[in-house]
C-alpha cells in the first residue's frame, strides 16, 4: 500500500518561509516522478512543481517560479517544497503525490497516488 504523508504546513507572514516535506513508503520511489499541487478554499486543484525521478529535471508554476523549490532525497524516500517569499495568494492546502511515470508532470491525472495534503496559510 503506496502512502504519502505531508508534513511542515503552518501558519507564515507574507515574505516568510515554509519547507514541505513528503515521505513516501509502498513503492520504489526513486522510480517515479513526484509533484505538489495546491487547492486553495473555492477553487480547483493547482499544479505547483514537480520533480523527475532522479531529480534531474523539475519545472514550476509561473505563480511560484524563483520562489518555490522541488527537490528529493531519494534515500530518505522523501520529496521536500522549499517556499520563499510567500504571498497570501499561496494559502491553500498543499499535496504531494506520485507520478506514474518517472518523467516530471504537470496534470493532476498522470498522477496516481496522493498525500492528505498539509495547510498552508499566509497572513498579509
Amino acid at each position: 500500500q503506496v502512502q504519502l504523508v505531508e508534513s511542515g504546513g503552518g501558519l507564515v507572514q507574507a515574505g516568510g518561509s515554509l519547507r514541505l516535506s513528503c515521505a513516501a513508503s509502498g513503492r520504489t520511489f526513486s522510480t517515479y516522478a513526484m509533484g505538489w499541487f495546491r487547492q486553495a478554499p473555492g477553487k480547483e486543484r493547482e499544479f505547483v512543481a514537480t520533480i523527475s525521478w532522479n531529480g534531474g529535471s523539475t519545472y514550476y508554476a509561473d505563480s511560484v517560479k524563483g520562489r518555490f523549490t522541488i527537490s528529493r532525497d531519494n534515500a530518505k524516500n522523501t520529496v521536500y517544497l522549499q517556499m520563499n517569499s510567500l504571498k497570501f495568494e499561496d494559502t491553500a492546502v498543499y499535496y504531494c503525490a506520485s507520478a506514474k511515470s518517472p518523467y516530471s508532470r504537470i496534470y493532476y491525472y498522470e498522477y496516481d497516488y496522493w498525500g492528505q495534503g498539509t495547510q498552508v496559510t499566509v497572513s498579509s
